[in-house]
């Protein structure tokens, strides 16, 4: 699903993470917007792959899950649309608290996406990270 939409990686640092997918004929819908599944696989991505920036960077090994998403529409997206998760630092200590307690930590992490840099959707996506 992932290679299918075609993500785009534009920013990731200590705080913030920004990656766009395309609106194209396997992206969109009957409406000429971006898909549903399309957007589920952008708010993952953009959950998943801070998690993954710092389990590099802390040379640890992580067992990675989602255990709820909610998510509200607020315009179609008819152009390309941009992620932006905005906490870092959250996920950071998600991975360092599970470090310490070998135990399974949750969280839910706020992603925005754009299009066109006007706000379509909003998420919340529970994370849960371990430590191996």
């Amino acid at each position: 699903m992932i290679g299918f939409v075609s993500p785009r990686l534009i920013e990731i640092n200590e705080q913030e993470l920004r990656l766009a997918i395309p609106l194209k004929r396997r992206t969109k819908n009957h409406l000429n917007s971006m898909y549903f599944g399309s957007l589920m696989v952008g708010v993952d991505l953009a959950a998943g792959l801070h998690a993954v920036y710092f389990a590099q960077q802390e040379k640890v090994t992580i067992s990675l899950a989602f255990k709820s998403v909610k998510c509200q529409f607020l315009k179609r997206a008819e152009g390309e649309v941009v992620f932006v998760m905005q906490e870092g630092e959250k996920v950071k200590s998600m991975l360092q608290l599970s470090e310490r307690t070998k135990e399974r930590v949750n969280q839910n992490l706020h992603i925005a996406m754009f299009c066109e840099r006007e706000l379509v959707a909003e998420a919340e996506m529970e994370l849960s990270i371990k430590v191996k």
